[in-house]
């Protein structure tokens, strides 16, 4: 009697595995970077949002509604936005985006988004504090790869 069934070996189904893996390990990382862009583009996204929103203002506002106080506005906060007072650097007001501590984006070398009244932007580097002034982005990231500019 002579059997007709087909089916896949194990060296088949090993090999198989093997390459999904692969690709998986070259795939996973540009993933990951694809996501953390998205966040940032988004943060930067709501600190013009917000920046609109406090230069229509008169006078300027204590804090910013709810809704446009997060990024992304309407999901889970990957960053909270804060409208800092005036002084005689920022033109009037600094709104910064900063990493929720359980998001993330908490380790991002980009840190906290700053954007001033003044149109100047930049970077607040984790474990710097909020009266530092502002740096370079990241060390590990350019402005392009922080602000999503081209």
């Amino acid at each position: 009697m002579q059997r007709n069934e087909r089916a896949f070996t194990l060296l088949e189904l090993v090999v198989a595995l093997a390459v999904v893996a692969i690709v998986a390990a070259f795939a996973l990382p540009g993933w990951r970077n694809q996501i953390a862009r998205g966040h940032r583009i988004d943060a930067v996204a709501a600190l013009y949002r917000a920046a609109q929103f406090v230069d229509a203002q008169s006078p300027l506002p204590a804090s910013l509604p709810a809704g446009m106080d997060q990024a992304p506005p309407g999901a889970a906060a990957v960053y909270r936005l804060k409208l800092l007072a005036a002084d005689d650097m920022n033109g009037g007001y600094t709104i910064m985006a900063v990493p929720t501590e359980a998001g993330p984006m908490r380790d991002d070398p980009c840190g906290a988004f700053v954007l001033d009244a003044s149109g100047t932007r930049g970077n607040q580097v984790p474990g710097a504090n909020a009266a530092a002034p502002m740096t370079a982005p990241g060390a590990s990231l350019n402005s392009r790869d922080c602000w999503g500019s081209r």
